[in-house]
């Protein structure tokens, strides 16, 4: 089971990046938000192997705390790896870990393919179990946010609009975003989050 790859992001695409170590081997690895990587930067990405019957991925964070994050919510009855990566795509680590912890089923709604069946059984399995992740968390969407500033500015509207269709979201509620992003600036990854934060809040 694979902790970590050490590499060069040589490939981004709405919904995937590619990783070549340095023994030349490349990974494809679906990360929440693959924007905030940019191509020939040298990262580490934490990462989580998918394997059943018609699936072998690897799934990937910036932080250790996302990757837990990501394991934690996979042990809810309902959700998959793309429930999972599309919640941790819209959410602040802290700001899951307070939803989940204060029973903000409401909130836990606002995410692609959970519904409010699935945003209870998230509050009835986790909450109470992620004391331990409040201040790693913190720390996490710090580095986070960190992150995206230094993202080069080399992407665009289109881009952002397509990562976010790659996540799950409607191409009715992406027209939405789209109108209200038109003649914003900023990187793929600030649009990104600027238009998850318009999905979230409706």
């Amino acid at each position: 089971m694979y902790e970590y790859l050490k590499g060069r992001i040589t490939q981004i695409a709405p919904g995937a990046i590619v990783l070549e170590t340095k023994d030349g081997v490349g990974y494809r690895i679906y990360p929440a938000n693959p924007y905030h990587f940019e191509v020939n930067q040298e990262a580490q990405v934490f990462v989580e192997q998918i394997v059943r019957e018609t699936e072998l991925s690897l799934y990937g964070f910036a932080t250790v705390v996302e990757k837990q994050l990501f394991v934690k919510l996979l042990n809810v009855s309902g959700i998959g790896p793309k429930s999972a990566l599309a919640i941790l795509a819209g959410a602040q680590p802290a700001d899951l870990v307070a939803a989940i912890e204060n029973s903000q089923v409401d909130y836990l709604t606002q995410f692609p393919g959970v519904g409010k069946k699935t945003a209870q059984q998230i509050v009835l399995d986790l909450a109470g179990k992620m004391a331990d992740f409040s201040t790693l968390a913190e720390q996490a969407t710090t580095t986070f946010a960190e992150a995206s500033e230094t993202a080069a500015n080399r992407s665009n509207l289109e881009d952002a609009l397509a990562a976010l269709e790659a996540l799950g979201y409607a191409s009715r509620d992406l027209t939405k975003v789209k109108k209200s992003l038109v003649g914003e600036s900023g990187t793929t990854s600030e649009l990104v989050s600027k238009g998850l934060k318009l999905l979230v809040q409706g």
